[in-house]
């Protein structure tokens, strides 16, 4: 049966208003299919009513959809169709109606696709696609016979009064019935603007509370820092959408989105953003979406404390003219703080020798010119903790604490760690005016040791550095020093677009060259390997997906996960082991897909599984990970097992007890990506998580001891623990 025409006139992209919505029904049966997305905002108020059926011979009104107190989705019978329906004029409060309730709460400031179907002898409710519920009814054929009433009835969008409760609708349609709402569900989903979490790992200068807060470092020029926030625009399934549009960021305050002033009129911007390097008030440079993602590097001109100690989000929007609330994107609310340039660590690295070999947890020094003796440990929550040399910690009973400890550790052959400098030492380029970079400007800048949850890579010795300097400094390389500018200052997002331009042209020995350069003007060597894959993982994938999909949008991952294994173990070169249910669950979840998987949503999950496995391929890792008795590395596990299976122990839990697992958080062309993280009770019977720094060149002296031996060497680790691992839930948050 062909589809009626909807009543309302609306392009595909068009959104109206819930409060101008008009629905004419002419179904000369009665019975009908509505389909149509609903977006309602957060500010609410329930019950309320959604869609009312009204009728020009009655004073009233009652509801079709609308939220009960709990604010669960309710589908209600028809006026004049059913007898259970009861008349406009009949005061009665409509939540004693018989009618069909979803089971879960309708969420909020989000797209929901909602499908009726009404018959004369029942109605039924869909909700994204599926079915929630039914409710059989009894056929009014003595009310109204012919269905002229039915015919003359409008639906009806409600503001509930005053605006209380704002909503938009999209994609509206009415169809005879029987009709398939499972049909409407994919086609035009309307779109949504959202921050990307995974690009908050890069955020090294943001430290995260555990309320979730935001702490970051803002107020005058010298002491403020930059930190990225990647903003992408998708359609309500979630599938990245290529637009062309502008954003602005602006800075606004937490509690009631009012916008943040400047203190005064020659004051700074509250927001400023980076561009080309150069620093500009946020509301006068837009960002245009690539590929459906805006990258924005921001910095704070504003205080909290200087505004009442209220807090900050950031707000990512269009232009006014084009601005809806579900096309805006808020941060998490952030409190700027403002902080001594002197407490940032010396970028100069611990160096151990074998007498030092016991003292493992030895911190940075607080640094010289805070003249004390005490030292300085980042706790991982994004606070420092400043402790005294001869601090002894009294441990708990029965009780583990989390400590997110963030110096990696490196792996030597006489078998102890080295505490390293927490992240890639960033430096300092300058440009002629050609554009090319001036690599006789480039000095190495202050580390800083305050990060956020996620482990930064490791750096090089700054002798190392500055001799890796010496012996590079007249290198050339057809791959543009433009190029190699922005890769150095760009985020994982950038240097992944750039990577892809790079070696569609570049020789092997090009790209050698290139990861070389990378390496020495970013002050970390990690990134060399993720360089050097870069052509082998992007062919790899692209043949993996076309073996997939076959020329199909999506597939279903169920298809999808068997050849995900066989490339994973080709790749991997591991024959005797393979991936297990709960690990591609794991990958389901890195890829951010349900049921079905589409290109962007196997690229998510690729970027992480291929450095992993290229990582299997070689070294003692390969030997671990197909090592069964014992198990020494359980499989694809989150951070939160890990910490979980620790903590899980009936007894007192045991300081050394450790388990090796892969960082979620580290995606190609991350330089950790592919690492290993070892997550361990301390001696204080804090749960500590540090990376292991295997490259190549400390490849080469492990080889005289198994991996196995040099990490139960380490005066922290005594004992592998196992991973109890529970039901995954698709969908949550690695």
């Amino acid at each position: 049966m062909a589809a009626q025409k909807p009543s309302i006139s609306e392009g595909d992209e068009e959104y109206l208003m819930l409060k101008d919505l008009r629905i004419s029904l002419e179904q000369k049966d009665g019975a009908f299919s509505l389909c149509l997305w609903i977006y309602l905002s957060n500010y609410t108020l329930f019950p309320a009513t959604i869609i009312e059926q009204t009728h020009p011979d009655a004073d009233g009104s009652i509801p079709l959809l609308a939220l009960n107190e709990e604010k669960k989705l309710m589908l209600f019978p028809m006026l004049f169709l059913h007898e259970e329906a009861p008349q406009p004029c009949n005061s009665a409060s409509w939540t004693n109606l018989p009618c069909i309730a979803a089971d879960a709460e309708f969420p909020l400031g989000k797209w929901v696709h909602v499908g009726c179907e009404v018959a004369t002898n029942f109605v039924r409710l869909h909700i994204n696609g599926g079915m929630v519920g039914e409710k059989p009814l009894s056929y009014s054929s003595t009310k109204d016979p012919d269905h002229e009433s039915v015919q003359k009835i409008t639906l009806v969008g409600n503001d509930g009064g005053d605006q209380r409760m704002q909503g938009y609708v999209h994609f509206v349609r009415t169809y005879p019935m029987p009709t398939s709402i499972s049909d409407h569900f994919p086609k035009n989903p309307p779109l949504e603007l959202s921050i990307d979490s995974s690009s908050f790992s890069e955020n090294y200068d943001v430290e995260e509370s555990g309320d979730g807060l935001w702490s970051v470092v803002g107020g005058k020029a010298s002491c403020r820092r930059n930190f990225s926030l990647d903003v992408i625009l998708s359609d309500a399934l979630g599938c990245s959408v290529q637009k062309e549009m502008e954003l602005f960021a602006s800075l606004v305050y937490a509690d009631n989105g009012a916008p943040v002033e400047k203190p005064k009129d020659d004051a700074e911007a509250p927001l400023l953003i980076s561009y080309d390097g150069v620093e500009f008030p946020s509301s006068d440079r837009p960002i245009k979406l690539i590929n459906g993602r805006a990258s924005f590097k921001l910095k704070i001109s504003q205080l909290s404390s200087k505004c009442e100690n209220r807090l900050f989000r950031i707000q990512f929007c269009p232009p006014e003219s084009q601005s809806y609330p579900f096309l805006e994107a808020l941060s998490r609310p952030i409190r700027c703080i403002s902080r001594n340039r002197n407490s940032r660590t010396s970028s100069m690295l611990w160096k151990k020798t074998a007498t030092t070999a016991n003292q493992h947890d030895r911190p940075q020094s607080a640094g010289p010119d805070e003249g004390s003796p005490k030292v300085q440990y980042n706790n991982g929550d994004g606070h420092s903790e400043i402790l005294t040399p001869h601090v002894k910690y009294s441990p708990p009973f029965k009780r583990v604490k989390v400590v997110h400890e963030k110096s990696p550790m490196r792996i030597y052959a006489d078998g102890f760690l080295e505490h390293l400098d927490h992240g890639c030492n960033s430096q300092l380029l300058t440009t002629k005016d050609d554009g090319n970079v001036l690599r006789t400007s480039l000095r190495g800048r202050l580390a800083n040791l305050e990060r956020t949850e996620s482990i930064p890579s490791d750096s090089e010795s700054v002798h190392a550095r500055n001799s890796a300097f010496k012996s590079m400094a007249d290198l050339k390389t057809p791959i543009s020093d433009f190029i190699l500018f922005k890769y150095c200052l760009g985020g994982i997002y950038e240097r992944s677009i750039l990577l892809r331009e790079v070696i569609t042209n570049a020789s092997d020995e090009d790209i050698t060259e290139f990861a070389q350069q990378v390496s020495l003007y970013t002050g970390c060597f990690h990134h060399r390997q993720q360089i050097l894959i870069a052509k082998q993982l992007i062919k790899d994938g692209n043949d993996t997906w076309n073996l997939i999909s076959r020329n199909q949008h999506q597939v279903l991952w169920k298809n999808a996960a068997e050849e995900i294994e066989k490339k994973f173990m080709k790749i991997s070169n591991c024959s005797i082991r393979c991936l297990s249910d709960q690990d591609m669950v794991v990958l389901q979840r890195i890829s951010g897909c349900r049921d079905n998987i589409t290109r962007e949503n196997f690229d998510k999950m690729w970027f992480w599984l291929y450095p992993i496995a290229s990582a299997l391929s070689r070294g003692q890792i390969k030997a671990m990970w197909e090592c069964t008795s014992p198990k020494w590395i359980e499989g694809l596990i989150t951070k939160e097992e890990a910490e979980a299976s620790l903590s899980a122990l009936q007894e007192l839990p045991k300081p050394g007890n450790f388990i090796l697992r892969f960082p979620t958080s580290r995606s190609w062309p991350h330089p950790d990506a592919g690492s290993l993280i070892v997550t361990y009770i301390g001696a204080d019977y804090a749960l500590r998580h540090r990376l292991l720094s295997l490259d190549d060149r400390v490849d080469k002296e492990i080889k005289r001891r198994p991996l196995q031996d040099l990490l139960l060497a380490e005066p922290e680790l005594s004992q592998l623990g196992r991973v109890t691992r529970q039901e995954i839930q698709t969908g949550g948050e690695i």
